[in-house]
């Protein structure tokens, strides 16, 4: 029988809380224009999957009001706060229905390229939204190249670019991961019967020392032993460590698509 695949990133591990205080300050400000564009948002019933630590369930929550519903969803919910402003469920996006609905706004963010089922998973949420709903995708593309825009020397680059490389093509896929989703969400969103499919790519650098750049340290600390099993060493691994939080290291965060798509009115 063959064995499920794994979540790499799982948020058991030591240190999860370090990727969910990193990506919020990476991903939120993006993530939060994207989901205001939606227009007002009070009194509506909004579904965050993948809610990890919580802080966009958090703000979704105060923009619908008292009269709204926010239900934040994981298959893990240990990194939400003791007492939200929003209800949570423990839920396996792939494995459980759709929590009930109707939704008019289902959000989940670097959720469903690590779903091997990720397109029936679209399908399914697609069918939770209420008339005119809209469903709000964002993944990291991270197939493009050229992550470093500077950095102490040719030898810390060429390192940055090997690490970016083996999580492309050996540790991510090994999990079930897609690099390729983002791009396509677009066409699976119109193939599953939503309209006014939008798309925005975003990207920034950052300088070693803050989220964008840590947020590198995260994933080898998560995913230590895939690296040392794709080829990098101790030492490398040592390196790369110290050369996230060297100012004079500067990479361009992966590239974030968001898509909207709608549920038609009629």
């Amino acid at each position: 029988m063959k064995t499920p695949l794994s979540y790499v990133f799982d948020n058991d591990h030591p240190e999860a809380a370090d990727r969910h205080g990193q990506l919020p300050a990476i991903l939120d400000e993006f993530t939060i224009a994207r989901l205001s564009s939606l227009g007002d948002l009070t009194g509506l019933r909004c579904l965050e999957t993948g809610a990890g630590g919580g802080s966009i369930a958090d703000w979704l929550a105060r923009a619908t009001g008292p009269s709204g519903r926010v239900l934040a969803t994981d298959v893990n919910t240990r990194h939400l706060p003791p007492s939200p402003s929003y209800d949570v469920l423990v839920h396996d996006l792939e494995k459980d229905p759709v929590p009930d609905g109707p939704w008019d706004v289902i959000h989940a963010r670097l959720v469903l390229l690590h779903l091997p089922g990720r397109e029936a998973v679209l399908r399914r949420l697609a069918s939770a939204l209420a008339p005119g709903g809209a469903l709000v995708l964002e993944d990291f593309e991270t197939t493009f190249r050229k992550l470093v825009l500077a950095a102490p020397s040719p030898q810390a680059a060429e390192l940055v670019d090997l690490y970016h490389e083996l999580l492309v093509e050996r540790v991510l896929p090994a999990h079930g991961n897609d690099p390729t989703w983002a791009g396509r969400v677009p066409a699976a969103m119109l193939e599953a019967g939503l309209t006014d499919v939008d798309t925005v790519i975003h990207s920034r650098s950052w300088p070693g020392g803050t989220a964008g750049a840590l947020l590198i340290a995260a994933n080898i600390a998560q995913a230590r032993e895939d690296f040392l099993a794709a080829g990098m060493t101790e030492a490398q691994l040592a390196e790369l460590g110290r050369l996230v939080a060297d100012p004079r290291l500067l990479v361009r965060g992966h590239f974030t698509y968001s898509t909207i798509g709608r549920r038609p009115s009629a």
